[in-house]
Formats: structure tokens, sequence, C-alpha cells
């Protein structure tokens, strides 16, 4: 409940472990509650005394211990990141450590051991960051500070990775780059989540996508079932034109005017 309303209606969704799943959705579907929930924002009403959430098989959580499990990137962290650290001027490597403390960026109360180190530069190399080490995150580009949030949700190696529409604010080329690097690590493992109301952002290793449209799951299946004109044209409330192309699906409003 948000405010009196109901944000999520009967909302049953369990995702295993290396099941990668994208949740789409048009804007109001629910998607940014549902991650508010993910993220332990939120608290979902228990419903017959049974616990309404369960994380990694736990509905009971330190806030902290499960950043080491979900790495969460989202366009409020990247907007918001590094404003109360001189203007943004954080390094990319101090961006990447940071996840290990749950901050943003690396302060002196921080006791920075040798082996954290090695694991910010691992991180960074991951998702081909490493040039952006020494680069200040207010210099960078937006594909570039998107590359560098995800080492840091990535340092803790987390079972699962969950990215909020990632590529908001990227331009064509930097899009094409940063979900390559995505698709690199579903490859590699990390269980990756994206909720999005882009279908142009479900990488080709997504093998699951949940429609959501007010609150509510509007169809759970295979990605190719559910990216058919059928299914979202209920879900985005026009009709639209599907075509397939390196494994990623596009979608266009169809022309009803010839």
């Amino acid at each position: 409940m948000r405010g009196g309303n109901r944000v999520l209606h009967d909302l049953t969704l369990r995702i295993d472990r290396g099941q990668h799943t994208a949740i789409l959705g048009p804007n109001g579907a629910g998607k940014s509650s549902l991650m508010r929930l993910l993220m332990l924002e939120d608290r979902p009403l228990a419903a017959d005394g049974e616990p309404a959430l369960r994380l990694f098989g736990r509905s009971s959580w330190d806030l902290m211990e499960l950043r080491t499990r979900l790495g969460v990137v989202t366009g409020d962290l990247d907007a918001g990141f590094g404003l109360g650290t001189s203007g943004g001027r954080v390094r990319g490597f101090d961006v990447a450590l940071s996840g290990l403390f749950g901050s943003q960026g690396v302060f002196t109360h921080h006791d920075v051991t040798a082996s954290m180190r090695d694991r910010a530069a691992d991180a960074l190399r991951r998702v081909h960051a490493a040039h952006l080490a020494v680069k200040p995150l207010n210099e960078m580009s937006a594909g570039e500070r998107r590359r560098v949030l995800i080492a840091r949700a990535l340092i803790t190696q987390p079972d699962a990775l969950l990215l909020d529409e990632p590529t908001t604010g990227l331009d064509l080329a930097a899009r094409h780059r940063f979900m390559e690097s995505v698709r690199e690590l579903a490859r590699a493992g990390t269980t990756t989540i994206i909720v999005t109301h882009h279908v142009e952002e479900i990488v080709p290793e997504i093998e699951r996508v949940v429609l959501l449209r007010d609150g509510r799951i509007a169809f759970d299946g295979p990605t190719g079932d559910a990216l058919i004109p059928a299914r979202l044209e209920q879900l985005f409330g026009s009709p639209v034109v599907i075509t397939r192309s390196g494994g990623y699906f596009h979608v266009r409003v169809a022309d009803l005017v010839r």
C-alpha cells in the first residue's frame, strides 16, 4: 500500500538462481514499487501469517548483508552518487571500492585492505572499465558512470545483479557497449534481472520475461512467448511491430495511417 492505494496486487514471483529475467511494463505498472520491495526500502503486507517477501529464501535480513548478495544499479543511484564527495569528483576506483562499505565514496574511517583494492580492480576489469579507475565520476560519460556503478555492485560477488532501466541516458553506441557488458556477466553466471519499459534492453541471455501492468503480472514465461505483438499491444495499449536482430528484440508503434 502507498498513500492508501494498492500498487501491487496478488503478485507472486519466484526467480531461481541462474534464471536471467526481465520485468517489463509501461510507466505506472508498479516496477518502481517492486524495486523498492527488493531493496527493502518498502515492506509488503504479510498475509495469513506467512512472510510476504523472501529474498534468497529468507524473510529477515540485515540490509548490509543483503547488499553483498544482491547487487543493485538504479537511475537514482547514478544521478545522486558522489554529490556529497567534492561535487562528484570521486574516482572510478573508489566508486567500485565503496560497494564494500555501502557508501558513496571511500572515506578516512574506512579500513581498506590490499585484498579490497584487488577486488575493486577486478570488478572494474569485469566491466571493461579498468581505464576509468583514476577518472573522476563527474568527468565520465553516462555510459562510463554506469559501468563503474556495475563494478561497485559486483565487488561483493553478489548472487544476483538487479538493473533498473539500465541504459537511460545512454546514446546508441554507449547503450550497445553497456548491454554487451551485461551479456558477458550473464554468461559468466551472475543471475541478471533487468527491470525496464524498453524491450531493447532485454539481452539475448534473458530467458524469461514477466509482463507487469497495473500492479499485476499480465504474463510470465519464456522470452519468445512474451515478446509477441498481441501481448505487447495489450501491455502498452498500442499496436506494435516487433523485429529481431542479433538476438535482440526491437519494437516500434505500428503505422496506422497509410
